[in-house]
């Protein structure tokens, strides 16, 4: 397996030399209701990216935990950085990861609220012709399926994500509490008034911190997502491997 965390410097130097492409799994430490860990986003990429981690021609970098979550502040156990820092904090890790040869990358994101921080990370590498490096978000990859076997207009600890860490890591979800995180959750994300949105933070519009409805939540519905969300991942893999360098680049001109 090529977790390059758990490689010598001698080993990582031969991985190196065979890997195509790199895989960064991203996420959060955040609050996400009564039925589910904090580490729900991180442990979420991690358990994607992991999966491909058996390919000669990608590198599977270590996971960063900590994303852009201050709008969970209000719930005790989140932890949040500055979308400024994450940002730079993950060009940076690409780009010391384009010293060593490889600048194609995927960065597996677990945690919705990293994604602008991520685009804006990715445009920046890609611009100074640093390295490739396209964000891909889980939910967005299984998102025809989960209208499938949900009924929720979720997205934070909703039955999505509590199925789909139920099925990884069954011993940390707690269904027990899932009709309780769903009593106090809310439909949707926020409050509209008159075409503005007001939910600047979970608190303002869910008491239990749940977004949609995670008494839906099945380990088998879980299973389902997973698989299909690392198909998708492969195939993305798969071209991108393929893709020459150069036309990953901004045209000059039209």
């Amino acid at each position: 397996m090529t977790l390059l965390a758990e490689r010598t410097t001698t080993a990582a130097a031969e991985d190196l030399e065979a890997a195509s492409v790199a895989v960064l799994p991203v996420g959060s430490t955040e609050q996400h209701g009564p039925a589910l860990p904090l580490g729900m986003d991180h442990m979420a990429a991690e358990g994607f990216a992991h999966t491909v981690s058996d390919r000669e021609d990608a590198v599977v970098l270590p996971t960063l935990p900590v994303g852009v979550s201050e709008h969970h502040r209000q719930f005790d156990g989140t932890l949040y950085v500055g979308p400024e820092t994450f940002e730079d904090y993950v060009r940076e890790t690409i780009s010391s990861l384009a010293n060593h040869g490889v600048r194609k990358a995927v960065v597996v994101n677990g945690h919705g609220g990293n994604s602008g921080a991520l685009r804006r990370a990715a445009r920046r590498l890609r611009e100074e012709r640093t390295a490739f490096a396209p964000p891909w978000n889980w939910w967005d990859a299984v998102d025809e399926l989960a209208d499938e076997l949900f009924e929720e207009d979720g997205g934070h600890a909703d039955a999505a994500e509590s199925s789909l860490l139920w099925h990884l890591r069954e011993d940390l979800v707690r269904p027990d509490a899932l009709e309780a995180a769903e009593a106090g959750a809310s439909e949707g994300w926020g409050e509209s008034v008159h075409g503005a949105v007001l939910g600047f933070d979970t608190i303002d519009f869910s008491e239990s911190g749940a977004v949609g409805r995670p008494t839906q939540a099945d380990p088998e519905k879980g299973r389902r997502l997973f698989e299909t969300g690392c198909d998708q991942l492969e195939a993305l893999l798969d071209w991108l491997v393929e893709r020459p360098l150069e036309a990953c680049w901004p045209r000059d001109e039209r």
